[in-house]
Order: C-alpha cells, then sequence, then structure tokens
C-alpha cells in the first residue's frame, strides 16, 4: 500500500511538472528570447509551425494543426505563408497524391538549425549546474517517457478502430 501511495505521489509531481514545463515553453517571450538569440525575425505561429515541421516533417496540415493544437485551416494559412517564404515547400505525398505534405527547405534548415543553436547556447545555462550523467539520465527517462506514452496512445487508437 505504502508503494501505491509512493507512485500516486510521483505521478502527481509528474503531472504537475509537466503542465508546468509545457506552461513555461508556452510563454510567448520565451519564443521571443530563442528568435533573438538565433538572429530570426519570423512571426511567432510561423516559427513554431517551422520547427515542428522541421521535426515531424514531410507532414500534412491536418497532422500539424492537430499537433500545434489549432485549427487546420489557421494552419493552412501559416503554411502557405512558410511557403512564400521558401521555408518550406509543398508537395504531394506519395501515398495519398490528394493530401498535399509540407516540408524544410534549406533555407528554411537554416533558420532551424540556427534555433537549435541558439536553444543550445540558452540550455547550457539553464542546465549549467547539472552533470552531464544527470543531463543524460534525464533524456533518456524522458523519451522512454514519450516513447511509452506514444505507445500507449497508437494501441488505443488500434482499440477504437481509428
Amino acid at each position: 500500500m505504502a508503494s501505491q501511495h509512493r507512485r500516486h505521489i510521483a505521478f502527481r509531481r509528474l503531472h504537475e511538472s509537466l503542465v508546468d514545463l509545457i506552461a513555461l515553453m508556452n510563454l510567448p517571450q520565451r519564443d521571443e528570447d530563442l528568435m533573438a538569440e538565433a538572429g530570426i525575425d519570423l512571426d511567432r505561429a510561423l516559427f513554431k509551425l517551422i520547427v515542428g515541421i522541421r521535426r515531424f516533417g514531410p507532414i500534412g496540415v491536418v497532422e500539424l494543426a492537430e499537433r500545434a493544437g489549432r485549427d487546420h485551416t489557421t494552419v493552412s494559412r501559416q503554411v502557405a505563408k512558410l511557403a512564400e517564404l521558401g521555408l518550406i515547400e509543398r508537395r504531394p505525398n506519395p501515398a495519398d497524391r490528394r493530401v498535399k505534405e509540407a516540408v524544410i527547405t534549406s533555407a528554411g534548415r537554416r533558420i532551424t538549425d540556427a534555433l537549435e543553436a541558439a536553444r543550445q547556447r540558452l540550455l547550457d545555462s539553464a542546465f549549467a549546474e547539472w552533470s552531464d550523467r544527470d543531463l543524460v539520465q534525464f533524456e533518456q527517462l524522458m523519451r522512454r517517457c514519450v516513447d511509452d506514452m506514444l505507445a500507449m496512445s497508437a494501441a488505443d487508437k488500434e482499440e477504437g478502430g481509428q
């Protein structure tokens, strides 16, 4: 029973930590600081999408909108703007030519590379007191958590017939 109680407390604290982290990551000032550090002048809404396209692309607008938690019509307009800027290109999905996927261009990759380098510089100071071992262990546990949750989500979709 004591073990179950400790797990309950650990789950509650983990949830609180994740909610805090998501809230922190969603602060507009964080995006502004990151773009300033990277020397990037891009609308904040476009910034989030180009990062998502780099991470998950090629990706359709509907899936990108779901991942971003936004309306697909809004994301579609923003993806069109990224294409106008030459940061992504749209191409038909090989499996379903009706679906257009967004894929990052070399210009878009330069921006996301600059953002990644800036993120590294900013995180270096945030994790300055962490040992290399702590940081690697944190990354491994975070990846394990996400992978397990993704597997659970996929199993739930399979069961639901989606």
